[in-house]
C-alpha cells in the first residue's frame, strides 16, 4: 500500500473542497494532527474512518487505497490490486504488533531473571552471615559481628589517638576517633581497613568544654596480627590541593571510593559527629 501516494491525493481532494486539515479534522470527529500523518504517509486512517473519509471526498474506497480517480474500466483490476495490498499491509501491520509484544516480553522475561538472581545473591549473603548487596527484601537481617573487625577498628582508633595526644596543646586535652570502615582485605599476615576517619580534640577551660580542633579524613590502613591482637604498621591519606583527587583514586578501590564521596549526602558525616559529641560528652561529664 503506497501511503505517501494515497497521503497526497488526500491533500489534493481536501483542497479541492477547500477545506483545512481542522475542518476535515472536525466532520470526521479526529484531530488534525490525524489528518496530518495521512497526508504526510505516514499512516493510513482507521477502518472505521475510511468510508466516512471517502464519503467527504466523494470518492470511492477503491479510489483512495488506489491514491487516485479511476476510470470505470480499470476499477475491477484495481480492486483487486487494493484488497491484495490492504491484505499484505494487514498482515505487516498484525506482524509488527507481534514483534512489539515479543520485545516487551522478552524484556520481561530479563527483569524477572535481573530480580530473582539479585534475590538469589542476596540470600545466598544472608544465610553466610555476610552483607547484603542490594536489598533484605522485606525480611527481618542484621549480619553477625566480626570480632576481627571489631578489634580492627578498635586498634586503629587507639592508634589514633595516641598519635594525636602527641601533639595537645592543653594538658587536659582529649581526642575522640570515630570512624566509618567500607572495606576490610587480606593478603597473608596483612590487613587492609579503607576507613573515613572523623577526629576532633576538646579541652576544658572555666569549666566550658571547648573544640580545639576537627578533622574528616580517608584513611588506607595496613595492620599485622599479634597473639589474636591488631597492630597498625602504616597508612596512607590522599594529600590536599590538586593532588587529593588523583590520590584518592589511587587510593580507594573504585566501590569504597564512591560511598566516601556519597559521605556528605548519606549522613555518614552527621552520624560520625554524633557519635563524637557522645563521646565527648561522656567524658568530660564523668
Amino acid at each position: 500500500m503506497e501511503q505517501e501516494k494515497i497521503g497526497k491525493f488526500i491533500v489534493l481532494l481536501r483542497k479541492e473542497k477547500g477545506m483545512t486539515q481542522q475542518e476535515l479534522a472536525n466532520k470526521l470527529g479526529i484531530t488534525d494532527r490525524a489528518v496530518s500523518k495521512w497526508e504526510n504517509g505516514r499512516g493510513m486512517p482507521d477502518y472505521s474512518l475510511i468510508k466516512p473519509l471517502c464519503q467527504e471526498l466523494n470518492i470511492t474506497v477503491n479510489e483512495l487505497l488506489s491514491g487516485e480517480r479511476i476510470k470505470k474500466e480499470e476499477q475491477e483490476e484495481k480492486f483487486e490490486y487494493n484488497v491484495l495490498n490492504t491484505i499484505d499491509y494487514s498482515n505487516k501491520k498484525i506482524k509488527h504488533i507481534k514483534n512489539i509484544f515479543r520485545t516487551i516480553l522478552i524484556i520481561i522475561i530479563l527483569v524477572i531473571l535481573v530480580f530473582l538472581t539479585l534475590f538469589g545473591i542476596d540470600i545466598y549473603r544472608m544465610r553466610n552471615n555476610k552483607p547484603v548487596f542490594f536489598s533484605t527484601w522485606g525480611l527481618n537481617y542484621s549480619v553477625a559481628v566480626n570480632l576481627d573487625d571489631v578489634k580492627l577498628e578498635s586498634a586503629i582508633k587507639e592508634y589514633l589517638i595516641k598519635r594525636e595526644s602527641l601533639n595537645k596543646h592543653y594538658d587536659n586535652e582529649r581526642t575522640f576517633v570515630e570512624l566509618k570502615t567500607y572495606l576490610i582485605t587480606e593478603n597473608k599476615d596483612k590487613f587492609y581497613v579503607y576507613t573515613l576517619i572523623y577526629t576532633a580534640s576538646y579541652y576544658k577551660e572555666n569549666e566550658v568544654v571547648k573544640k580545639d580542633s576537627a578533622s574528616v579524613i580517608p584513611y588506607k590502613f595496613e595492620l599485622i596480627s599479634k597473639d589474636g591482637n591488631f597492630d597498625v604498621t602504616n597508612y596512607i591519606i590522599p594529600r590536599d590541593g590538586s593532588y587529593y583527587k588523583n590520590d584518592m583514586k589511587k587510593i580507594f578501590p573504585i566501590n569504597v571510593l564512591w560511598s566516601i564521596n556519597r559521605a556528605t549526602t548519606d549522613g555518614t558525616y552527621e552520624k560520625l559527629a554524633l557519635e563524637i559529641e557522645e563521646d565527648k560528652d561522656l567524658y568530660f561529664n564523668n
